[in-house]
């Protein structure tokens, strides 16, 4: 097949994908009249949605699809169509995708499998596949996708059964079979869709580019997403960053990166987990991580029907102390606090429920409260100016009423708008109509307390992201050599190493400011006492080897040295050590470094993810760093000051650093700047696959990194 020259867009391109829901007309190429057929279903639902547009049935062995009129090819169309929907084998579908280019059309909804997912052959068809949109100018979901729906339009290019009521979520699904479970799932829980879209194989379009779309989207109130990977981390932050500041995105996330399972050279490739860089870009661009199915359908209720709380305090009523205790557990489990009532509240609460009733949050109204005693506690609960959620339980007895209570609930929501109302009954049958009367008002409510709390708490967090107004200024540092960087980078890959020498990583580190003691080069004896002379004793002598990562495991590590014959024998005992236990590395030598006073020893990192670029490590370190594993991550990309102050907050070093049992605190705001240094540099120089500064001593005035270590790549 010929690839003729033609407009180009790549990957990621900012170009509008609204004409595929909002089309006027469509081309199924491949509908068959046959019914149980794909291309057959494809139709149906195009019809049966109620889509307003022109649908064009393109086969050339039929003269009519559902009463439509069938064309013999896509040149014979008799028009230029908004969508092409491609259901052809899969020998077919590059012919079929030049067509569409040929005549013009603009977005392909490629149904049909056999690519990438069945391996090389396949994939090698889908680059192809992909070239010719790219050449034509045409955006296409898929292929290996189960088509796109929107209910406000409608339209329906599915061959999905069913069809989901008209409501305000988004979702999208690198899986078709999720797609189709959370069709059935909505229609059951009663809720209602905005946009569904089957990605497939994200060839061109991905769940970036819909994310994009729904966040501007006047229909849409909240995005679900089921994925397993994220091709494009880059764009991913950028939009996905932009979309949260609009509206909620939860995603539920499968599979694992590879990112750590390929670092195991350093300490900081170790600590990063192979899912912590989806965690470290979903929280630090504002998504909603749902861990479980379950977690993904409760949140999309919760963030559908219920307004975001402004604050953390939450205040129980409850006619059960059990469930009530439970209750008040997850809160705090959840990072939640328990409303503290005002003293006026707690007089009237204690004088207007019985003696035997539970004044203190939560307040237990005894398991005979009727719908008015529910009102009572929910009045002066509602009135205080320390609750911001309000979690109602019931569990069945011989007398409370339910349904009269749910009601009593929707009355005090609409009385207290500023208040956010969830329900916990705890019950099956006796409770049913109760729970469908608060779903119906828009007032979540969950057979149980923990996913209450739990959707509490993230919607929560996702309130703290969208109105945090604070200035994040950008990593500018004076002082930075990228010339000296760019040289010691040639002369290691001159010498065919990726491993770059102790000496080599310090010249590195003090191009771009970060505190590194100046270390020397010794091959000889003589050589190491000349240097120990120049920085003066006391000194360390380390062996040289790019093969020798743990250096003190072979003997290879002499501290304290204060003599020329410490020096010299040091020297012969350290190359004697490193041929005993490692014969077959390759030894440039010993390191001469002079030996500084101790300080609290932290380790800063970075190892580089797939997907998401560099991640920074900072945290405890020394000998028990992996023993320990205090360390907090972030990636390097939009990362500020502030946010560098916040991972160290978040270690237990940060305890030492402030000053513990009588120490001096330390310089904090030194770390800072070498924790920001080490992200610039991993960030100037893309070739840097891992960093390893471990220790860095910190004093109650600066920093000294001892050790640095540098692992780079050749492309």
């Amino acid at each position: 097949m010929r690839l003729l020259p033609g407009f180009q867009h790549k990957r990621g391109e900012s170009m509008s994908i609204r004409n595929f829901f909002d089309a006027a007309s469509v081309a199924v190429i491949g509908a068959s009249r046959t019914p149980g057929k794909i291309s057959n279903a494809i139709v149906k639902n195009l019809i049966s949605s109620g889509y307003g547009g022109k649908i064009y049935p393109v086969n050339p062995r039929e003269s009519e699809v559902e009463n439509l009129k069938a064309y013999p090819s896509v040149a014979a169309l008799p028009e230029k169509v908004d969508v092409a929907v491609i259901a052809v084998p899969a020998v077919r579908v590059l012919d079929v995708a030049a067509e569409c280019g040929e005549k013009g059309i603009k977005n392909l909804v490629t149904i049909t499998a056999g690519f990438k997912e069945i391996g090389r052959e396949g994939l090698e068809v889908e680059k192809n596949l992909l070239a010719l949109c790219r050449q034509y100018g045409m955006r296409m979901l898929g292929p290996n996708c189960a088509g796109m729906m929107d209910t406000h339009v409608p339209i329906n290019t599915s061959f999905a059964k069913g069809f989901p009521r008209k409501g305000d979520i988004a979702f999208f699904s690198q899986s078709g079979a999720m797609m189709v479970a959370i069709l059935d799932w909505s229609h059951e829980a009663g809720i209602g869709l905005s946009k569904v879209v089957s990605l497939g194989n994200k060839a061109d379009l991905s769940e970036i580019d819909f994310i994009q779309d729904a966040a501007d989207d006047p229909y849409t109130r909240v995005i679900l997403c089921y994925i397993e990977d994220v091709i494009d981390g880059s764009r991913f932050l950028d939009v996905v960053s932009q979309a949260t500041r609009k509206k909620p995105v939860v995603i539920y996330k499968s599979g694992t990166s590879q990112a750590g399972a390929l670092a195991a050279s350093s300490h900081t490739g170790a600590l990063a987990g192979s899912d912590l860089a989806y965690d470290i870009a979903f929280r630090q661009c504002g998504v909603i991580r749902a861990r479980t199915i379950t977690e993904l359908f409760d949140l999309a209720t919760s963030f559908a029907k219920s307004p975001v709380p402004k604050g953390p305090r939450v205040a129980i009523v409850t006619n059960s102390g059990g469930p009530g205790i439970i209750t008040s557990d997850n809160v705090e489990l959840r990072g939640l606090t328990m409303s503290r009532f005002t003293k006026e509240t707690l007089d009237a609460l204690r004088e207007g429920l019985p003696a035997e009733a539970g004044i203190y949050n939560p307040v237990d109204v005894l398991g005979d409260a009727m719908e008015d005693r529910y009102r009572f506690a929910l009045e002066r609960v509602c009135g205080d100016p320390n609750v911001d959620s309000v979690v109602v339980i019931i569990t069945p007895t011989a007398t409370n009423k339910p349904v009269e209570t749910s009601r009593v609930v929707i009355e005090m929501k609409k009385k207290n708008p500023d208040k956010v109302f969830y329900g916990a009954y705890i019950g099956g049958a006796a409770l049913a109509e109760a729970k469908e009367v608060l779903n119906r008002a828009g007032i979540p409510c969950f057979t149980f307390p923990e996913p209450v709390i739990a959707s509490i708490s993230q919607m929560v967090k996702y309130h703290e992201y969208r109105t945090s107004q604070e200035l994040q200024r950008g990593l500018k540092f004076d002082g930075i050599d990228r010339k000296a960087v760019k040289a010691v980078f040639y002369d290691v890959l001159r010498d065919n190493r990726l491993v770059l020498l102790g000496s080599e990583a310090a010249e590195v580190a003090r191009a771009y400011g970060i505190p590194a003691e100046p270390v020397s080069l010794a091959t000889t004896p003589e050589e190491a006492v000349e240097e120990a002379e120049k920085l003066g004793y006391p000194v360390v002598l380390k062996v040289s080897s790019p093969k020798i990562l743990h250096k003190t495991d072979v003997g290879g590590v002499k501290v304290g040295l204060g003599s020329p014959e410490e020096v010299y024998n040091a020297f012969l005992e350290i190359m004697e050590n490193s041929q005993r236990f490692m014969p077959q590395a390759v030894v440039y030598g010993v390191e001469v470094q002079k030996m500084m006073p101790k300080g609290t020893e932290l380790i800063i990192g970075m190892t580089r993810d797939v997907q998401f670029g560099p991640m920074i490590a900072v945290g405890l370190g020394g000998i028990y760093v992996n023993l320990l594993k205090d360390v907090s991550f972030r990636l390097a990309r939009g990362l500020s000051r502030q946010e560098i102050e916040r991972m160290i907050t978040e270690t237990k070093a940060y305890t030492l650093l402030r000053g513990y049992r009588g120490e001096r605190s330390r310089d904090l705001n030194a770390l800072v700047d070498a924790v920001g240094r080490v992200a610039c540099l991993a960030l100037d120089f893309p070739e840097i696959t891992e960093i390893d500064v471990n220790p860095v001593f910190a004093y109650e005035k600066g920093l000294s990194a001892l050790d640095v270590k540098i692992t780079i790549s050749v492309s």
